[in-house]
This record gives C-alpha cells, sequence and structure tokens, in this order.
C-alpha cells in the first residue's frame, strides 16, 4: 500500500477545524453548500450514516439532480445499514444507486492485513467510478470528517488516489458539526452512532469470509434488539465473539439468564466462545496493538 506521507498536511489541520459551538448551523450549511456547488456533480460514497447523509442532502440542495448517492452492496454491509440507507435517501429525495462491489474475490482483502480498507474502499470507486463516468457525473465525494485524518484509515488513500473528495474535512467540519448539520435538516440519524463495514469486527489475520461477516451480522442484530445502540461484536480466532457494549451496560449483561439466552443465541449462529470485553465500547479496539503513526 502506498504511504501515507501524502495525508500530513491534512492531518496537521485537524487543530483547525470548525465546530458547531462557534457556528451557527445556517453558517455551516452555507458554507458546506457553496462548497458543494463547485462540483457541478457528483456521486457520493453513501451508507446512510450521518456523514454521508449530510453530505447527500447538501448535495441535493446544492446540486439537485445533478448529485446522487451511491452504496457499495456486499457481505461487509449489515442488513440494516443498508435498510437505513435506503430510508434515509429516500426521505432526503437523492437518487439512490446501489452497485454490487467485488472485495471479498481480492485475495489482498480476504488476508485481513492493516490495511484491508485499503482494498475494500478501492473496489468501491472503482466501481463508482465507473458508474460515473458513464452517467457524466464529474466528482466522486465521501464523507470523511477532519477527525478521520487524524487516525489511521488505510481508505484515506484509496480515496486520494481515485481523486475523491471529502468536502466535510475540506469544509474544516468536526463531528459536532456535522450532527448540528443534520439537525438543522431535520435528519433522522442525527444521533446515529457510526458503523463501518462489518469487516472491521474480524480480528487482523483472521481471514475475512462470507460466513464470518453473517456471523457478526447476525449477533449485532441480537444485540440491537436488547436496546443496545453502540455495540460490535469482534470476531477472533477460534470462532471466538468479543462483545463491546457501554461499560454501563455490562451489568445488565451479566445476568444470568440473559448470559446463557446470549451464549445460546451464538452457538447457533456458528461462534464457539462468547465473551463480554470488560473494557466496553471502544471503537476501533482492533487498532490498538498498531504502530502508533507519527
Amino acid at each position: 500500500m502506498p504511504e501515507r506521507s501524502s495525508l500530513e498536511f491534512e492531518r496537521q489541520s485537524v487543530a483547525t477545524m470548525v465546530n458547531a459551538d462557534s457556528i451557527a448551523p445556517e453558517l455551516l450549511a452555507e458554507r458546506l453548500l457553496n462548497h458543494i456547488v463547485e462540483y457541478e456533480s457528483c456521486a457520493i460514497a453513501y451508507s446512510g450514516g450521518v456523514d454521508s447523509a449530510v453530505v447527500a442532502i447538501a448535495a441535493k440542495i446544492a446540486l439537485g439532480e445533478q448529485a446522487i448517492a451511491i452504496t457499495g452492496v456486499s457481505p461487509s454491509l449489515a442488513e440494516e445499514q443498508l435498510a437505513n440507507a435506503r430510508e434515509v435517501a429516500s426521505k432526503i429525495g437523492i437518487e439512490h444507486v446501489e452497485v454490487s462491489t467485488s472485495e471479498i474475490n481480492d485475495p489482498a482483502y480476504v488476508a485481513n492485513a492493516p490495511d484491508r480498507c485499503f482494498h475494500c474502499k478501492s473496489e468501491l470507486y472503482r466501481v463508482m467510478g465507473a458508474y460515473a463516468e458513464a452517467h457524466g457525473i464529474k466528482t466522486l465525494v465521501n464523507g470523511t470528517i477532519l477527525e478521520d485524518l487524524g487516525d489511521y484509515r488505510p481508505g484515506l488513500v484509496a480515496a486520494g488516489m481515485a481523486t475523491v473528495r471529502s468536502p466535510l474535512a475540506e469544509c474544516k467540519l468536526d463531528k459536532n458539526a456535522v450532527r448540528a448539520l443534520a439537525q438543522y435538516w431535520n435528519l433522522e440519524v442525527w444521533d446515529k452512532p457510526s458503523s463501518p463495514c462489518l469487516a472491521s469486527r474480524i480480528a487482523y489475520g483472521q481471514e475475512v469470509t462470507p460466513e464470518r461477516l453473517k456471523m457478526i451480522d447476525k449477533a449485532e442484530q441480537i444485540l440491537h434488539q436488547l436496546g443496545l445502540r453502540e455495540c460490535r461484536v469482534r470476531y477472533h480466532e477460534g470462532d471466538l465473539a468479543r462483545i463491546e457494549v457501554p461499560t454501563d451496560a455490562i451489568a445488565e449483561l451479566c445476568e444470568r439468564e440473559l448470559m446463557e439466552w446470549l451464549v445460546q443465541e451464538f452457538t447457533e449462529i456458528g461462534f464457539r466462545y462468547v465473551s463480554l470485553d470488560l473494557a466496553g465500547f471502544r471503537s476501533g479496539s482492533l487498532n490498538l496493538g498498531l504502530p502508533v503513526l507519527q
């Protein structure tokens, strides 16, 4: 994978991000709309989460029919997430295109090294680019925000190689500003927790397979049915499930009847062992063992 040195300048800009506490939402909206209108036409890498939804509604307002939202459909996309993406796009009124991506056929993706996201995003942007070119769309965009530039995100390298624009980051908008915009535009997902692809739940070095992705999807649906909005089921060697939930929900899951029920449900899905992480929910916890980026 290429070096990330091209992103050094952008990472240094994180300290200058715009936040919702200092600027009114209508001014944030004006800034974003004036920026996006310069694209003339765009295709948005769209998941239905708050970041890409804000880009989608802003693009719809700024560009009208010259903006479309594209969702890559593959085994790594959770069923609930696809249903949500469809619903949000319908409410926004933007054209929503679903394209099939084939990252699961790429040995480099399946191997699940720390640069897995680079291979996944490369495939997504390849498919998006082909669709955009065929339909006369000039610009590919994504929902990257400025904080993302300071994390380990190989997908950003893929975006750079595909000349994908990041209007939220380019306007120096942070997560609070994005959520404020989502509220301003009455998007129901304004407070939705982030939810990266299912493959991000598989420990590095363990192969990504459709079967494992399906196991994770079903397991997280079970937790959602318990009212847990923010949770993860991590897959580790030996078909071990490591459940992450907010620390204030750990005690509830430790009730004997619920524990026994979860073990039964997860075993039926295909997990051999079921564990609960006492450290609680941590976004990107599988990255903890990676070298710190300078």
